[in-house]
């Protein structure tokens, strides 16, 4: 497993990382999210205090995270409800 080097720019600080090869373009990704919402947060509410901008990227990064948990908890109680529907048809047929 081959780890690489990188430099992280978040804000205005650049963070040294090691990280594996097939996560650069992830990790780097990120980073490009985190710094957009950064870019929108200062725009929209006419933030500067870095601190104040990132526990606002913070905060809406969990809310996103928290409504992908909900959307895929549903989703995944839907798919076992399937199943288990398919499930008693295909034994139903035994």
């Amino acid at each position: 497993m081959e780890t690489l080097s990188i430099r992280l720019k978040i804000g205005d600080r650049e963070y040294p990382m090691k990280v594996k090869a097939e996560d650069e373009a992830k990790i780097r990704h990120a980073g490009k999210l985190i710094n957009d919402k950064i870019k929108r947060y200062r725009e929209e509410f006419g933030l500067d205090d870095r601190q104040d901008l990132l526990a606002m990227v913070a905060f809406d990064s969990m809310v996103e995270s928290m409504e992908q948990n909900t959307i895929n908890t549903e989703d995944s109680e839907l798919i076992k409800s399937s199943v288990i529907r398919i499930n008693e048809q295909l034994n139903s047929l035994l």
